[in-house]
């Protein structure tokens, strides 16, 4: 169901009547991306603010988000298209203009230790740091702002959208929420003031100072480790493993509830030994209890020729997570296998059943499994 009929202004008792509609509907199936314009007589949003973690570099503006650290002349446009010098100061593009809002509930993101069959007020601007070559939503990630249909919602916006439609949490993700750093940070703040929680879905490419300031205001994170191997990296995804790595260190480290994804794309990161190298290092980087998510892959963008995962790839890479010492892995993208249930790791109990995005039952109570054994995770 799209939140935003086109051409129409939004009232907030429009927005939180639609938002009932889906929370009544179940949250069975994930909400459309809505790609949002301007009601009929108002001005696109400009979403121009002047940037965070900059400095003057002998050869431009540096920007120091993110590992890509883009030096930029007057009137160059950054990597991840949503930053630009104007006179000397960098700028970002991305402030209180999304492309993408919707109310999603949380299993989607995926986190499923984190208050599940909650919803979360999902919000995205164009823009990515990173440029993988299999993006499913590469028509906003490999975009700019200023080439997209936006909304003008600033940060105070999102935080009553978010109130309106009952959602315990604001998830900043389809894109790469890094690239609008400024409208996260800013939207967060506001966010926990109100009594809301906030979720970062993000590829983790992101500068350590960067990281700590915002994971002040952060509840919980989706991090995709994309491959286990730069090569890899490099040419899938235009990045390196490293600042990634660091980077689910410290959103550990801060208090983060914490969960990862792998998307297993046939011929590039399904090798046996990387995953398991991956699992293992994991495991021995205090993360055993940390869910890990592996993804099937669909044949997305520049990589529609490949098939999607085969089953059993990724029945195997899960059964090696578990031999490597991970207690909770997960199977996404292939329902009806039972791949998406918590199973307690002592008694092997069944402690949380899902069918898809909805909670059948959850038999957790206050953290803990009917034997006793605490389930890390926020549950409440």
């Amino acid at each position: 169901m799209s939140l935003v009929n086109k051409g129409m202004k939004i009232t907030r008792r429009t927005f939180a009547r639609q938002g009932s509609l889906v929370m009544a509907a179940g949250m069975a199936a994930p909400v459309p991306l809505v790609a949002m314009k301007p009601a009929s007589g108002e001005k696109p949003a400009t979403g121009e603010r002047l940037a965070m973690f900059q400095e003057q570099g002998a050869r431009g503006v540096v920007c120091l988000i993110c590992p890509n650290e883009c030096t930029l002349k007057e009137g160059e446009l950054s990597d991840c298209r949503n930053r630009i010098v104007r006179k000397s100061k960098l700028y970002t593009m991305a402030f209180g203009n999304p492309c993408a809002a919707n109310v999603d509930p949380v299993e989607k993101k995926p986190l499923y230790h984190f208050l599940p069959g909650s919803a979360t007020f999902s919000i995205a601007t164009a823009g990515c740091n990173l440029a993988c070559l299999n993006c499913q939503n590469w028509t906003i990630s490999q975009s700019s702002p200023d080439k997209t249909k936006n909304y003008d919602m600033p940060p105070e916006n999102v935080v009553e959208r978010a109130i309106a439609a009952n959602c315990r949490s604001i998830a900043y993700t389809y894109s790469e929420p890094v690239t609008f750093y400024e409208y996260v940070y800013e939207t967060s703040k506001l966010a926990h003031d109100a009594g809301i929680k906030n979720i970062m879905v993000s590829n983790g490419y992101i500068n350590r100072e960067p990281l700590k300031q915002l994971c002040r205001h952060l509840d919980a994170a989706n991090i995709d480790l994309k491959s286990f191997s730069d090569s890899t990296y490099l040419k899938l995804n235009g990045g390196k493993l490293q600042p990634v790595l660091d980077a689910l260190k410290i959103y550990r480290d801060e208090g983060v509830w914490l969960e990862i994804t792998n998307l297993i794309v046939p011929g590039w990161t399904d090798k046996p030994d990387e995953i398991k190298q991956m699992c293992g290092w994991l495991a021995s980087n205090g993360f055993a209890d940390t869910p890990l998510h592996f993804s099937r892959f669909q044949p997305q963008y520049k990589l529609e020729h490949l098939p999607p995962t085969p089953a059993g790839i990724l029945t195997r890479a899960a059964e090696t997570a578990r031999s490597e010492g991970l207690k909770y892995v997960y199977i996404g993208n292939m329902p009806g296998a039972g791949v998406e249930d918590t199973i307690c790791p002592k008694c092997k109990q069944k402690v949380v059943d899902r069918s898809g995005y909805r909670i059948v039952t959850n038999n957790i109570h206050k953290g803990c499994c009917i034997c006793g054994t605490a389930i890390p995770g926020v549950w409440s």
